[in-house]
């Protein structure tokens, strides 16, 4: 026996909405894979070897940039050193400083893009330090001279840094950006090593960016610091 007509009208309904929603799934997967793709980056001294340690940002052209949110980062201080030594952090990002050697320390940036200073402590006595304008600030110590570390603030979307290999990655959306590099040793400017590519609809897209002028001398030779070779 057939079933009635409204029940027939509401099955056929039904098997259409299905229809509908198993082809918008189909489409938003191939939208995803046509969106989304690799971004090798490949750092190298002028010698063809691989420079680790550097930091990469990446930013849209085609789209408004997409302002990272910002975060809470930890830079301590152990055995006269500060651990870690260089941080990529976004705009609006906090940094605790706790020292936890047993000597004192006195914590300062004369860099533009913050200038502070955390007089002599121990432990935790300060609460964390925001950054809020993006650029590359410089920490020493009052106390020892050999303590020396980096803080890169960004407001570009992808960043990091380079492993032992010089390579970094990220998934970006296809279209075209701008790569910069940076390096506390670099004798050429963020802008000298800029560069602008187009990922397109491979699934990855990989630029090798070379010096073209040897590191600088590291600036502190009795301590090893994590961007020192």
């Amino acid at each position: 026996m057939r079933p009635p007509a409204r029940l027939r009208r509401i099955g056929c309904t039904a098997r259409r909405a299905a229809r509908v929603l198993a082809l918008l799934a189909a489409l938003g997967g191939r939208a995803g894979a046509v969106l989304a793709a690799t971004l090798g980056i490949h750092v190298q001294t002028p010698d063809g070897h691989a420079l680790a340690g550097a930091v990469v940002t990446v930013r849209p052209l085609d789209a408004p940039p997409r302002r990272p949110a910002p975060a809470h980062a930890v830079m301590d201080q152990v055995n006269r050193a500060f651990a870690p030594d260089l941080l990529v952090i976004p705009v609006g990002s906090t940094v605790a400083f706790p020292n936890s050697d047993s000597v004192s320390h006195q914590i300062y940036s004369f860099s533009a893009a913050k200038r502070f200073q955390l007089p002599l402590y121990r432990g935790k006595p300060y609460p964390p330090v925001q950054f809020d304008q993006s650029g590359v600030i410089t920490l020493g110590c009052n106390i020892h001279d050999d303590m020396l570390a980096y803080l890169l603030v960004t407001d570009a979307p992808y960043f990091g840094r380079t492993d032992a290999q010089g390579a970094w990655s990220t998934d970006v959306p296809r279209g075209r950006y701008r790569v910069s590099v940076w390096h506390p040793r670099l004798r050429e400017s963020e802008a000298d090593l800029e560069r602008e590519l187009t990922v397109g609809d491979a699934d990855r897209a990989d630029l090798q960016l070379r010096l073209l002028k040897s590191l600088q001398p590291a600036p502190i030779t009795d301590r090893p610091h994590s961007w020192d070779y």
